[in-house]
């Protein structure tokens, strides 16, 4: 069963509402609560030791932040802080026409605002309970490789480059990393 913290979600009534009373503090000239900017570069580093860490505990090579990877990672989480849901963007759109693997994506979002971005790298990397070393789907204890997919992209050999954004708001936080090259490719060993 996955999480339900990796379903696509909508926030409860009462933040609804309060999305609505922005909306209108905002068509009437007031402010609303900021989303975030760009990301400062010690949150980045942050984010890359926390998916370091995880990597190195398997004895694969660690990855190295993408400035592009994040752009287009904070557009979605500014995207999905704004529409308060939690869902993965098209992956056409991650995925070159030139017939060159795309890019995988993460998510993660806490909607109390609450966590720090290595809590939310965090909740990937306890999916490793239910991983099982083989070959690409067959990695989960449970039998189904969604319980484990976030951490296998983590962890993934191939994948050389990371790139996150995280998007605050009304309360909380949302953070989309992106990896290239993707990982949880069928077929293929984890690790």
């Amino acid at each position: 069963m996955v999480p339900a913290m990796y379903r696509s979600l909508t926030l409860p009534r009462r933040s609804f509402l309060a999305g609505i009373a922005a909306t209108l503090a905002l068509m009437n000239g007031c402010s609303v609560p900021p989303r975030a900017a760009a990301s400062p570069p010690e949150q980045d580093q942050e984010i890359l030791a926390a998916h370091n860490r995880y990597r190195a505990a398997v004895g694969v090579p660690a990855l190295q932040w993408s400035d592009g990877l994040a752009a287009g990672a904070q557009q979605w989480a500014d995207y999905l802080a704004s529409t308060r849901q939690l869902q993965h963007s098209d992956r056409r759109r991650r995925h070159p026409s030139n017939g060159t693997p795309g890019v995988g994506e993460n998510l993660a979002a806490d909607w109390h605002g609450l966590y720090t971005v290595t809590q939310l790298v965090s909740l990937w990397g306890d999916e490793r309970r239910y991983f099982v070393r083989g070959i690409f789907p067959n990695v989960s204890s449970t039998g189904n490789w969604e319980d484990v997919a976030h951490y296998t992209q983590v962890v993934w050999r191939n994948t050389k480059q990371v790139g996150c954004g995280v998007a605050r708001g009304y309360g909380n936080i949302v953070m989309v990393c992106r990896y290239s090259p993707l990982g949880n490719l069928d077929g293929q060993i984890v690790y």
